[in-house]
């Protein structure tokens, strides 16, 4: 459970942050001191980044001997492991030859295996012609829409073949052959095979699993054919790939003992806890965010730490620093890259750690090509003339190599998708404390609501006032009063999903509801409306690209901090201050959401019981109906890691009895609105009421927050 316990430095950063944040005006001007609230968010997860950052350097400053250094591979390989949900158990590959094509110097074997029962992978085997066994390389697919077929990585493993190695090529979840959410000409429907790995992953988040998981056990059951292969040489076996290929070859290094040598080409090799953290930071899609690592100090670059010695070279664009990853993305490499050095030095193995640069973009282009020729020569076959040309090579097309009839392997052989092995797993829950699944921060002793300034309006007074929820976090809001402080009859925090400022007016919902009586509060959390986070640095397209909620989502849930916790967090401190004041002191205090803020209400309410009744607005029915749906619609950014292995939204509904909950056109995973007779069933409880209106306006806010 955490608590805001703010340390000395906090307070002097925080000092610091304050006064550059009332900054925007002259000293002594006369009005309303806001901000900068676009930097709260970002500088709370800075504060975090910049801790793990800390963590890491003091736990490898210890690396000095070669059994720090072996017992530090068993942390990291174990610790990854844990972070991405434990390590499948083997099952039987089934593994067949479908075709055979027979080219100038090699063959190529269409094969097809499972990964995990009926779980279908279908892969290239480039054989070479000469003597085995064959040293063999694993080759991992970028994020390309049609995986192996694409004319890079053709080319790079024709080359090899050409070059006297044995390759395995297999098509990434949701790439190639392994489209999951096919449209109508086969492709995609979620456009980008990015959306095919994180669409399924945020669904695995909520029993505790990750597309990571998935991806790796993929690579691992790959290694199985090829290593078991009979012309293969077990001793000899490399892996390398490019872009999400080349962080998939980082992540089987972390996790397999059997490979000899690896090449990293345009890896994820920029740290998250890095020098200069640029919120949300080095975000991607989701197999590439390590959730929770921050914490325990474990980074990207850790899993490279378990090949140590074996050769290692990491090949990098440099225009990727402006052109495909943030400014941070060469710099952090090439830092982590000494840290790494350093342990191949105290392992007396300098010499088989290297790293390669282009100027050319984000590709696998011809020079790349050329060092990961070399290194596998030199490290696996022991050639020490340099290769300068690259064997003659004629990319074919997607078709000729489709291993399945159809193009697609579970339209052509069955099998499963992985939103459908997620949807059927069984768990039994366990509960758990909700304010530690959360990560929540309670208030801090003796919280109060600072009152900016306070204007008269008709009927009502309305004051400008901000609360300190966490270190750097201060939350905005307006407080609409009744003229006459006696008029109060009641108490209500409404948390507004997109703008507190839309309804503000006179005439505007908060007026009416405090001319009749009520005390109101209006807030945006963080990262919403006025604390939406200001741009990163870094090239236009990437800083605007990466300003979103859900990569502000994925950075908090790395650092480990959901946000959903983080909402919570404002949410009690809001509640706190409000009964800190006497204008709500002696009235039953209303939390009323709307849409996505519903969750972290209900999950305020459960932790705090001051709060008197909720009532929800168009919010989501459960989270098992999310992981039941394909093509569900919900905010990322209330997803916790393991949420179901624990709890639902009823079971936490449930707690709060017998505190009225009222739930108003509550939405199901679709984001459509559920039948209130299905509501009803998974709400039991008397304490619940459950109604299909609209009800975000003031006759229902009148009736549900005690104003009749």
């Amino acid at each position: 459970m955490y608590t805001c316990n703010v340390t000395r430095r906090e307070l002097l950063l925080t000092a610091a942050w304050a006064t550059a944040s009332y900054g925007s005006a002259q000293e002594g001007y006369p009005g309303t001191p806001y901000r900068d609230y676009s930097r709260c968010l970002p500088d709370f997860l800075r504060d975090l980044a910049a801790k793990a950052y800390e963590r890491r350097n003091r736990e490898l400053a210890k690396l000095t001997t070669p059994e720090a250094v072996r017992e530090r591979q068993r942390w990291a390989r174990s610790t990854f492991w844990k972070l991405i949900g434990g390590m499948p158990q083997r099952t039987p590959l089934n593994a067949r030859t479908i075709d055979v094509l027979k080219r100038d110097g090699y063959e190529i074997e269409k094969i097809v295996y499972e990964s995990r029962p009926n779980f279908h992978i279908p892969a290239l085997l480039y054989l070479p012609s000469g003597p085995a066994p064959y040293p063999s390389i694993l080759f991992q697919m970028g994020h390309s829409a049609n995986g192996k077929a694409y004319e890079g990585y053709q080319r790079c493993c024709q080359g090899l073949v050409k070059l006297g190695f044995m390759v395995l090529a297999f098509d990434p979840m949701g790439q190639g052959e392994r489209i999951y959410y096919p449209g109508p000409s086969g492709q995609s429907r979620l456009g980008p095979p990015t959306a095919e790995h994180t669409v399924p992953g945020r669904q695995m988040l909520l029993y505790g699993d990750t597309a990571t998981r998935v991806q790796v056990w993929d690579a691992v059951r790959s290694l199985d054919y090829l290593a078991a292969h009979p012309l293969a040489d077990p001793k000899r076996i490399g892996a390398t790939g490019q872009s999400g290929g080349g962080t998939l070859t980082m992540m089987l290094a972390a996790v397999d003992d059997r490979l000899a040598a690896a090449v990293i080409c345009s890896g994820n090799t920029e740290n998250f806890a890095c020098a200069q953290f640029i919120p949300p930071g080095s975000t991607d899609d989701a197999e590439q965010n390590l959730l929770g690592s921050a914490p325990l100090g474990f980074d990207r670059w850790d899993l490279l730490y378990p090949l140590a010695p074996k050769p290692l070279l990491v090949s990098v664009s440099d225009k990727d620093s402006f052109g495909t990853y943030s400014p941070n993305y060469i710099a952090s490499g090439w830092e982590e890259f000494q840290k790494l050095r350093k342990i191949y030095e105290v392992l007396d193995a300098e010499d088989r750690l290297g790293w390669v640069s282009t100027s050319l973009p984000h590709a696998l282009a011809y020079d790349s090509r050329l060092s990961v020729y070399n290194w596998f020569s030199r490290w696996l076959k022991g050639e020490k003339t340099p290769i300068g040309r690259e064997p003659d090579v004629e990319p074919e097309p997607d078709r000729a190599l489709w291993v399945s009839p159809d193009g697609n392997v579970v339209k052509s052989f069955g099998g499963k998708t992985p939103f459908l092995l997620n949807k059927s797993r069984k768990v039994t829950r366990r509960p758990a404390d909700l304010a530690k699944l959360l990560a929540v921060e309670h208030p801090a002793k003796g919280l109060r609501m600072r009152v900016l300034k306070r204007q008269p309006s008709r009927n009502v007074e309305i004051e400008a006032v901000e609360v300190q929820t966490s270190a750097h976090v201060w939350v905005p809001a307006w407080v609409f009063l009744p003229r006459k402080a006696g008029d109060v009859r009641a108490a209500c925090l409404l948390l507004e999903p997109a703008s507190r400022n839309t309804r503000w007016n006179e005439g505007g919902l908060y007026q009416k509801l405090a001319e009749s009586g009520a005390a109101v509060c209006v807030a945006s959390l963080r990262g919403i409306d006025d604390l939406e986070p200001e741009y990163g640095r870094g090239a236009a397209r990437y800083a605007r690209t990466r300003n979103t909620e859900e990569y502000y989502a994925w950075a908090s849930l790395i650092l480990g901090r959901p946000m959903l916790g983080q909402w919570v967090t404002d949410t009690l401190a809001l509640t706190a201050a409000l009964r800190a004041r006497p204008e709500f002191a002696a009235v039953p205090l209303t939390v009323a959401a709307l849409d996505k803020m519903t969750v972290p209400a209900l999950c305020a309410a459960a932790l705090d019981p001051g709060i008197s009744r909720l009532y929800l607005v168009h919010g989501l029915v459960s989270f098992q109906s999310v992981v039941e749906t394909e093509m569900y619609r919900t905010s990322f950014a209330n997803f916790v890691p393991g949420f179901l292995n624990h709890t639902d939204l009823p079971e936490i509904a449930a707690s709060i009895a017998p505190r009225p909950v009222v739930l108003v056109g509550t939405v199901d995973g679709a984001g459509a609105e559920a039948d209130p007779a299905v509501v009803r069933k998974q709400y039991p409880g008397s304490h619940v009421d459950v109604l299909s209106e609209s009800g975000w306006d003031v006759p229902y806010l009148h009736r549900f927050t005690g104003i009749y």
